[in-house]
């Protein structure tokens, strides 16, 4: 017996009791897939017998340091996956894939097994679903609505219980308008948080690589394992974690700017959500929706539209005809423009910009629908263009402003048919946009998937309003760890610092390690942890800390800094370098052999 809703923390729970192995789920979710009913989902799927090679190559040992050991994924089928196609939704345009994507690779380095290769808008052009010569892949609670698109596949693959998590794209909204129509969490990361290396881009300037989950916190999970600063990606950047307050003052438009295209009863159940985070303390804030909805029109309706273009420029001038009609039809409109349009469009909508963050710092974070409604498939299929709007209405405007944010399920219609609400804060808030979207998803109720009951033994974690770079006896399961956990703190990411750190072994009683930065020094960088919690307890932290260890600066690896462990100059006399284990936990494991 398999968990359900699918949960990383219920399946490495069973996994650590003997009740289940990564074989024997890879083996039940495989014939899950092969008896689901809609064969629109999958493009490509992995042979049963690598899958199978791939659960029993993992070694037991590695349960307790791979955050995703053993947990069944599947992937956008724009995204590459070594010795698979990439197609893209566009047999003509396939290719062979010769490695991974860079966050594709990072995931299996951290234990996940890849189970195939999911449907899409062709190009990732559109929010609904219907637009691939491979099908229409449908609501997992309707088959006459739409799945939502552009990420189809992967997000109804995750609802119907066929994986795990899987990794969508979101340009527009492609990450979180199909978590709405299949009850699951979207997480649209910051720009550049997880590498698009190995992506078929639709907006290069704007795509980012999303994940489909069951929970906040699986999503974020899969963030840290999949993020990283990649120097073959233009647009990648360091992660910096942007943190909120543990009560956030949630922006919502004024009612007359809120559009439901007639659905009463999300509008309803809107208004039941903005309840329950009244019911959490947070407080509502009314803003001026206007400028945000004029960025989001923008996305598809001028000149932008010629960037969707720029990544397959000489397919598109080749091969118009293999392109889907609809597709075809945004490009060429993208096409039309001069040079001289797009620049001028570049500067109104940085003009929007402006008064969008104005309207954004005024708050921590917006609470907008995911979408206003459901469409069926017929309807879609009769006015493709203009209902797909409509899907945008509170999504395209995102990564325009280069915000982050989260989708979460928001309760069922009288006729069965999911609604979500999203989240949205500044670029690297993901981690306490996470923490509130757990706290609300819970409140709601409204389950995971086709699976309606939330498991209650799932910890909210409270967002951190600071972060702390531990190098030694603090560090996960290590002897002093139990005082950052009373003091509520989470475990942000494990990392290692910039080149020029070295680690001493202080003559202290208990042994301490000593964190010093040594400029012109070259080293692999000392393995660390970086947690956040609330202000309040940073002090309370600081002030316990006994002598010679102090609080300064760090600098990670990836370029961002951050408070942390530090020691007095005149407790390295007589410390044993021991920067060449790498970190303390590999020293004290030497040590104690």
């Amino acid at each position: 017996m398999i968990p359900d809703p699918l949960e990383i923390s219920t399946i490495h729970a069973a996994y650590r009791a003997g009740t289940l192995t990564p074989a024997a789920l890879v083996t039940k979710l495989l014939a899950r897939i092969a008896a689901y009913p809609d064969p629109a989902v999958f493009i490509s799927r992995v042979p049963e017998a690598e899958v199978l090679a791939a659960a029993d190559a993992l070694i037991p040992a590695d349960l307790d340091g791979k955050p995703l050991w053993g947990i069944p994924f599947v992937v956008k089928d724009k995204i590459d996956v070594a010795g698979m196609e990439t197609t893209a939704a566009c047999p003509d345009f396939a290719y062979g894939a010769a490695h991974d994507a860079v966050a594709v690779a990072k995931l299996r380095a951290a234990g996940a097994i890849v189970l195939g290769k999911t449907n899409l808008d062709q190009f990732a052009t559109g929010l609904n679903g219907t637009r691939s010569p491979y099908g229409a892949p449908r609501s997992v609670f309707n088959a006459d609505y739409i799945s939502g698109g552009s990420s189809s596949g992967s997000a109804v693959a995750v609802g119907a219980g066929l994986a795990v998590f899987s990794l969508g794209t979101d340009t527009a909204g492609s990450g979180r308008v199909p978590a709405m129509f299949n009850n699951i969490v979207g997480l649209k990361p910051s720009i550049g948080r997880i590498p698009t290396s190995g992506l078929v881009p639709a907006c290069k300037s704007l795509d980012c690589i999303s994940v489909f989950a069951n929970s906040a916190a699986d999503a974020l999970t899969v963030l840290h394992a999949a993020e990283g600063f990649d120097a073959n990606d233009a647009y990648s950047r360091p992660p910096a974690e942007k943190l909120l307050p543990p009560i956030p003052r949630a922006g919502i438009p004024r009612p007359d700017q809120l559009d439901f295209v007639g659905d009463g009863q999300s509008e309803a159940l809107y208004k039941e959500a903005l309840n329950s985070a009244q019911a959490l303390g947070w407080q509502l804030v009314e803003i001026d929706y206007a400028p945000l909805r004029e960025i989001a029109e923008a996305l598809y309706g001028g000149p932008l539209a010629a960037e969707r273009i720029a990544g397959i420029e000489v397919f598109y001038e080749t091969s118009p005809d293999s392109i889907h009609p609809v597709v075809r039809t945004i490009f060429d409109g993208g096409a039309k423009y001069t040079a001289a349009q797009l620049f001028k469009e570049q500067h109104r909508i940085q003009a929007l910009r402006g008064a969008a963050s104005a309207i954004i710092g005024a708050v921590d974070i917006l609470l907008l629908p995911t979408a206003p409604t459901i469409f069926t498939v017929e309807a879609m299929l009769a006015d493709p263009i203009g209902l797909n709007a409509k899907l945008g209405l509170y999504t395209n405007f995102v990564n325009l402003c280069d915000l982050a944010g989260i989708a979460l399920p928001a309760g069922f219609t009288q006729s069965g048919l999911p609604f979500g609400v999203t989240l949205i804060g500044p670029a690297f808030s993901e981690s306490a946009l996470s923490a509130y979207a757990e706290a609300l998803h819970q409140a709601l109720g409204a389950g995971s998937g086709r699976s309606r009951a939330l498991p209650q033994t799932r910890v909210v974690p409270a967002p951190p309003e600071t972060s702390l770079v531990v190098a030694g006896a603090h560090l996960s399961g290590m002897a002093l760890n139990h005082e950052l956990l009373a003091l509520g703190a989470t475990l942000i990411t494990a990392t290692v610092t910039a080149a020029d750190y070295m680690l001493y072994a202080l003559k202290t009683s208990p042994p301490k390690p000593g964190l010093v930065r040594t400029p012109g020094f070259a080293g692999a960088g000392i393995a660390v942890e970086l947690w956040g919690l609330s202000a309040q307890n940073f002090g309370r932290f600081v002030a316990a800390l006994p002598e010679p260890m102090g609080i300064g600066k760090v600098t990670l690896a990836d370029g961002s800094t951050h408070p942390g462990f530090l020691c007095e100059a005149h407790a390295l006399a007589g410390a044993e370098d021991i920067t060449k284990y790498g970190g303390w936990r590999a020293y004290r494991s030497v040590a104690a052999a």
